[in-house]
């Protein structure tokens, strides 16, 4: 058996609600074990046998069609969310400033790491780390040089989610 969190992205923002009540139901209907979740930002905990990927699949056909608009759903194990929510690539982090993990839907190609690195500036630092990028924003979140577009540019066609290391640790410690 094997302990996942299933990130959610975009959710409980405008009109994309998703009611964590509902998204537990839906998971356990489809036979995951021990179902729960943190904060209402969409993060859900899971325990299956079987394959990531199947699960990534299964859960968003299932709350696609629960709630009726796109969710994309990003799953990492429980060793992942270690590695991410520990890992250090940018030193200790200055009061004031941000790191999140950049989760991606699939692993990056070499040209998509480049690109995402090349968006580093004095500001934000970008790098990768094992299958997520590390985001270092010198500065509060709401300050970053680097928005939607820019990532949409970097990654066209692999769609993100982030969080950031402080909710990464809280979802370990759920784990």
């Amino acid at each position: 058996m094997t302990r996942y969190v299933a990130f959610l992205r975009a959710v409980n923002v405008g009109q994309r609600t998703v009611a964590m009540a509902t998204a537990r139901r839906a998971l356990e209907e489809l036979g995951l074990a021990d179902v729960g979740s943190y904060i209402n930002s969409g993060n859900l905990l899971f325990t299956a046998t079987g394959k990531s990927a199947t699960h990534q699949t299964r859960i968003r056909t299932r709350l696609e069609e629960e709630f009726g608009f796109e969710i994309t759903t990003f799953l990492r194990t429980k060793a992942e969310v270690r590695a991410s929510a520990t890992a250090k690539p940018f030193g200790v982090i200055e009061p004031g400033h941000t790191h999140f993990v950049l989760l991606t839907l699939t692993p990056l190609t070499a040209a998509e790491q480049k690109s995402a690195e090349a968006l580093s500036n004095s500001h934000d630092e970008v790098v990768l780390l094992g299958r997520d990028l590390h985001w270092l924003i010198r500065s509060k979140s709401t300050e970053t040089t680097l928005g939607p577009k820019e990532w949409k540019s970097a990654l066209p066609e692999n769609p993100t989610t982030a969080r950031n290391t402080t909710m990464m640790a809280k979802l370990l410690e759920r784990l």
